[in-house]
């Protein structure tokens, strides 16, 4: 009886290991960056904060990094996380003009920055990828040079382009290279930048344009680091801009046209490791999120690695 026992037993863990189900493959990512707009007027505007989080939900990103999270604490933005199933938050700060970052899967904070920086800088891992989350000065063009500077020589002594895999995303505040040629098809948006800067030059000096025209030396330092612009890659011309949505300044536009103040502000800037797992980018400027957010959200799935 002993033996048949021992049989009986030895027969059942072969076909265990047989029939055994495989590991799950590794799942797609999708990531969005989000200028939320005051913080929906510190916590005030109710009823925009709900339908975010509800549009969110919709979307099912399994990474969000957030700007202008204007008087959430860390535990006001686990709750509203929460609201499309994300567990995993972190707050840059909690004052002012924070970032932040929330996942569906556990977050390790490796940097938090403010010296120097207009707004601040978080840098989390989550996914096994880096998340830079920056919102860059929008003011004055040689205080965004000189974030820029700062937060690139933070990544050379935090990257191995040949190993890591990260990413650099948010409200930066200024115009890629890229999108020069839609810029000089946008007179009106010039003229709005040399009225602002005419009216701060005596008051507080922040100039936007040097020389009076739109500078691209922001973006073109992150672009040479190097990172590279998904929406450039993946969004057609006419539909690369992120700001203003209706909800602030209610530009007059017919999709396909190129409205005369929209720009591009906000983006997914990538390694060239994660670029080319990019399977879709997009900048959702239609429908719900015209009444969401003064700044449009940015969108980036990328699949598995082998």
């Amino acid at each position: 009886m002993n033996l048949r026992i021992r049989i009986w037993t030895l027969l059942c863990i072969t076909c265990w290991g047989v029939t055994a189900p495989a590991a799950q493959p590794a799942r797609s990512l999708k990531v969005m960056t989000y200028n939320i707009y005051n913080g929906f007027d510190y916590g005030k505007d109710t009823p925009r904060e709900k339908a975010t989080a509800a549009w969110i939900a919709s979307e099912q990103p399994d990474v969000v990094a957030f700007q202008e999270l204007c008087g959430f604490t860390e535990a006001r933005l686990r709750e509203f996380a929460a609201k499309w199933g994300h567990p995993y938050v972190a707050i840059l700060k909690e004052e002012g003009f924070p970032v932040g970052v929330t996942s569906n899967r556990p977050i390790t904070v490796k940097k938090k920055m403010t010296d120097g920086l207009w707004h601040g800088m978080l840098h989390v891992a989550t996914h096994e990828i880096d998340f830079i989350v920056v919102h860059l000065c929008p003011a004055d063009h040689p205080t965004r040079l000189r974030e820029s500077e700062q937060l690139l020589a933070y990544m050379k002594g935090a990257f191995s382009p040949e190993k890591d895999r990260y990413m650099v995303l948010g409200d930066f505040n200024a115009h890629s290279p890229f999108d020069a040629f839609l810029d000089k098809r946008r007179p009106a948006l010039l003229e709005k930048y040399r009225q602002l800067d005419s009216e701060r030059k005596s008051r507080d000096h922040f100039q936007n344009l040097p020389h009076h025209e739109i500078e691209y030396s922001v973006l073109s330092r992150f672009l040479g680091f190097p990172l590279i612009d998904l929406c450039e890659r993946k969004v057609k011309a006419e539909e690369r801009f992120s700001f203003p949505s209706p909800i602030h300044f209610n530009p007059a536009r017919k999709r396909g046209e190129v409205a005369p103040i929209l720009e591009r502000l906000d983006f997914i800037l990538t390694c060239p490791r994660l670029a080319d797992r990019c399977t879709l980018a997009a900048i959702i400027n239609t429908g719900a999120a015209d009444a969401l957010s003064d700044h449009y959200p940015v969108i980036a799935e990328f699949a598995a690695e082998n």
